[in-house]
């Protein structure tokens, strides 16, 4: 194509609007203000706007004047302007008339141009041109500016200032709405063009920036925003804050004057790049600083996530041999700025934790369960608030109180001291709240527009990871429809798990909570089969999560295997969940040393076997299989044999009569990989009626992934993103048993939770599945550094749940909850090893933290007295700028020659 010829007047305009720095801006075709005015403005339209002038209430009559073109044609022109978003168009309150006037580009016309949804539809380099402008011009600006003075500042969480008894009226964002009469709301200009750029973070841009005074009813004229009441501004500041956003408000005017206010999020907002990516944090930041009560810091993590400046990280509250200080780092307002100290990465970068890390029970969780937190709201008997902080993470506590592997109390700090908490037994007591439809945790709906969204989303599979994404997409606004090919949905929950271990009224419970929430389920519908992934899509499904979970068992490849009697374990539980009246007599052999193996051991004593054996390759040390669970099972007269491996399944009349075993001498090599060993003369015979296998799960994908582009690993296993679970076909998403192979429940809910992020960012247009993604990147604090509160040795010894001998050998669960004497004792045992640090300088003072902390843990406090633009207006900025720079170089200077005398 050939080059286009630079055009003077749009070259005059972009001088214009630029003010002082417009001057020195190199304007070329290249320039992002001239290729988005050249592309939308003719000559004519620039002479109207360059003869407005900057900033400046104009009549039409004064245009006409200094234009010398006709009345009508100025009007055309300038109404076209205002409709364009170069000029703003309001009513002269004396004259009645139309005034207009021309704004800077940003803060102004940049936004305006984007808000524009017919004319950013026709003409996307608008959006691009809005972005590179922010980006390439305040990177010259930002070193220069000092606290007080950028083009955008951050507003408070009013709630966080309001017994702060020197906070300004300014620094209120009800002082502003309680000032203008007129108010508008319309999409976010910044969302809006990071859409186009299909750079977006999953924020979405509806019924965000609100308008007030002279810019709503600009707005309101032009078709860009929609009139709202006083009243719906609050509500929609509320949903801002709910979600996680925080408010920010043009910086150009007096103190106390502004036409709009934002609702940002720190992966989107140009305003606050200039903060996060060019480390110009006095340029936006507020008049306050967050600081944390430790004491009352319990690091559940909910502050640190909604933090938009990464200010917040979790730390640890514990003592340690060896001081911990914070790592140094260079500060823009002390030192000579230059762009190798940029963070360009820093929508993919942040980090939720201190170097030194945090406590280790969250950091072993998958989900990451804030668990320091809902111990400490069950000791102060908040149990529904403990209820809903566990379901932040985890849908399912009901569940897992009963079936989890607990990794947090095997990392468990006070394990240290004598025994770990009993957490799981504590989460169990609480989530057992959920049992009873009248005290159950629903979670309300919470996205940004406060209203569902209409995209439809398949999830296939309804087992714990199913289950847990269909909950995340639906907390989001979406009604997801879970399909499964079995008569009931739950899964491996349902029907893997024996109903001693997890009786299924406590997840039909869970399920109905999916149900109140507008989760659709379909269930015996074979995907693949039934129906298909294309003719879905056909009914209008956008987006697919793939979660049927290893429901299958494996073979062992030995002479006999196919003979009656010899039956997959995990089928053999799931006949017996499903009703079939399966009975067993005689003696039983099971083969396999995991915790399945065990449910299935003990499942055959449940219906009839009188005698069941144990066989597996691994060593006492090596079994995989739970310590406690084999307990229970050596308790109900199983017997476990180890080392031994299956060799040849003996047969009588097509039957099996008995299994001959090898003797397993390594189940490792060196590198831990299996890769098992045998003495194969040293073998034994064991006479048996039934010999259920139970050495792995298979997956069994059926005819589901037929016309997709969807790749399977050597082991079956889907390949996808580990990150985003996106598969080889982008609208398919896959997670669970399905992509790491056989886990546990709790692995598969936390991988159900990121596929909700990926699938609500995958259906909504221009949304990245990566950028301002929270990595979840945990580590623990040094344990063995750590000093245990002397106090800590008075507490009482952990807390034993009962046992109920009635259900002993049955199908009912011998366990007992605990009682709320023992919830209040076992909370008490909590070292409390984790806390959240505050880095002031990083610190913009929003407030969002304070709206998620349950504690009252932390605050805002003022730290500075500046008033917006320091009580001046855009005008006066460069003087006041100059002033600063001569200042802050001295300053600079002095630092540096002391540096070099020592």
């Amino acid at each position: 194509m050939a080059k286009q010829k630079l055009r003077p007047k749009i070259v005059k305009l972009c001088k214009v609007v630029g003010g002082l720095t417009g001057v020195v801006n190199k304007i070329d075709e290249n320039a992002p203000e001239y290729y988005a005015l050249a592309s939308i403005l003719t000559d004519e339209e620039a002479d109207v706007a360059i003869a407005a002038g900057l900033r400046k209430e104009r009549p039409l009559e004064y245009l006409v004047k200094k234009t010398g073109m006709p009345e009508k044609k100025v009007k055309e022109l300038a109404d076209h302007l205002a409709w364009i978003g170069v000029f703003r168009v309001t009513t002269n309150p004396v004259t009645k008339k139309d005034q207009y006037f021309m704004q800077i580009f940003a803060p102004g016309i940049m936004e305006m141009l984007v808000n524009n949804q017919e004319l950013l539809k026709t003409h996307p380099e608008v959006g691009r041109a809005f972005e590179e402008y922010t980006r390439i011009r305040m990177a010259n600006m930002s070193p220069m500016m000092p606290n007080g003075y950028g083009l955008m500042r951050v507003v408070p969480v009013e709630s966080a200032i309001q017994d702060i008894p020197k906070a300004h009226d300014y620094d209120k964002l009800s002082y502003y709405i309680n000032k203008y009469e007129k108010f508008s709301v319309s999409p976010c200009s910044c969302r809006a063009s990071r859409r186009t750029l299909n750079d977006g973070c999953g924020h979405l841009e509806e019924d965000m920036c609100i308008q007030m005074g002279k810019g709503a009813e600009h707005y309101i004229r032009t078709g860009r925003a929609r009139e709202i009441s006083r009243d719906e501004v609050y509500e929609i500041l509320k949903r801002a804050e709910d979600n996680g956003l925080m408010h920010d408000m043009p910086n150009i005017e007096e103190a106390g004057e502004s036409a709009a206010i934002c609702n940002c999020c720190a992966c989107s907002c140009f305003g606050l790049r200039i903060g996060l990516m060019y480390g110009a944090r006095d340029m936006i930041r507020s008049n306050y600083v967050a600081k944390i009560d430790e004491t009352k810091c319990v690091a559940c993590g909910q502050c640190v996530e909604n933090c938009p400046g990464n200010a917040l990280k979790l730390g640890q509250k514990l003592c340690t041999s060896e001081p911990i200080t914070p790592p140094e780092y260079r500060k823009m307002r002390d030192s000579l700025w230059t762009k190798k100290d940029w963070n360009p990465d820093y929508r993919e970068n942040r980090e939720d934790v201190a170097e030194t890390g945090t406590a280790p029970c969250k950091t072993a969780c998958p989900a990451h369960i804030a668990v320091q937190g809902y111990l400490r709201l069950a000791a102060e008997g908040r149990y529904r608030d403990a209820l809903a902080l566990i379901k932040k993470e985890n849908p399912f506590p009901a569940v897992c109180g009963r079936i989890c592997n607990h990794r947090c109390e095997e990392e468990c700090t006070r394990g240290n001291v004598d025994e770990a908490v009993a957490i799981d037994e504590v989460k169990r007591f609480i989530a057992d709240h959920d049992l009873n439809a009248e005290t159950r945790y629903i979670p309300p709906m919470v996205n940004q527009i406060g209203k569902p969204y209409p995209q439809k989303i398949a999830v296939i599979g309804a087992g714990p990871a199913g289950l847990s994404c269909a909950f995340y997409l639906a907390e989001k606004g979406y009604s997801p429809v879970v399909f499964d090919k079995a008569k009931r949905p739950g899964g491996m929950l349902m029907n893997g798990i024996p109903s001693f271990r997890l009786e299924k009224d406590v997840v039909e419970a869970e399920i109905d909570i999916l149900k109140e929430m507008g989760v659709e389920f379909r269930c015996g519908v074979e995907v693949g089969k039934d129906v298909t992934i294309s003719s879905l899509r056909e009914e209008g499904f956008q987006g697919f999560y793939l979660a049927i979970g290893a429901q299958g068992g494996r073979r062992i490849h030995v002479p006999g295997e196919d003979a009656k009697g010899v039956v997959s374990g995990i089928e053999f539980i799931k006949e017996v969940n499903l009703g079939s009246g399966t009975k067993l007599s005689g003696k039983t052999v099971v083969v396999g040393g995991g915790n399945v193996a065990v449910d299935v051991a003990r499942t055959a004593i449940r219906v009839g076997s009188g005698n069941v054996e144990m066989y597996c390759l691994e060593s006492p040390g090596e079994m995989p299989a739970a310590a406690d669970e084999v307990e229970e099972a050596e308790k109900e007269g199983i017997t476990v044999h180890h080392s031994w491996g299956p060799k040849e399944i003996l047969v009588k009349d097509g039957k099996a009569a008995g299994i001959v075993f090898k003797k397993c001498t390594a189940v490792f090599d060196e590198n831990r990989r299996f890769a098992p060993q045998y003495d194969e003369d040293d073998t034994i015979t064991v006479e048996c009626e039934n010999i259920l296998l139970s050495v792995g799960q298979s997956i069994e994908w059926g005819a589901l992934l037929d016309g997709t582009k969807v790749e399977l690993n050597k082991n079956g296993t889907v390949k996808a993103d580990p990150l985003t679970y996106q598969t080889g076909e982008p609208d398919i998403f896959a997670g669970g048993d399905v992509y790491s192979g056989p886990k546990f429940a709790i692995d598969a809910i936390a991988a159900g939770k990121e596929a909700a992020i990926s699938l609500h960012r995958y259906v909504q247009p221009g949304q990245t599945l990566t950028m301002g993604r929270d990595r979840r990147n945990y580590r623990a604090l040094d344990k063995s550094s750590a000093l245990v509160p002397l106090d800590c040795f008075d507490a009482d010894k952990r807390q034993i749940p009962g046992y109920n001998a009635a259900k002993a050998k049955s199908f009912g669960d011998t366990r007992t909850t605990f009682t709320e004497e023992q919830v209040r004792k076992e909370t008490a045992r909590c070292l409390g090893c984790g806390a959240t640090k505050v880095d002031g300088y990083l610190c913009v003072g929003c407030g969002l933290c304070t709206t998620k902390c349950e504690f009252d843990a932390i605050k805002l406090e003022m730290r500075t007295d500046m008033k917006p633009v320091q009580a001046g207006t855009f005008e006066t900025i460069p003087i006041k700028v100059a002033g600063h720079v001569v200042k802050k170089v001295g300053k600079i200077a002095v630092k540096n020659g002391k540096k070099l005398r020592k």
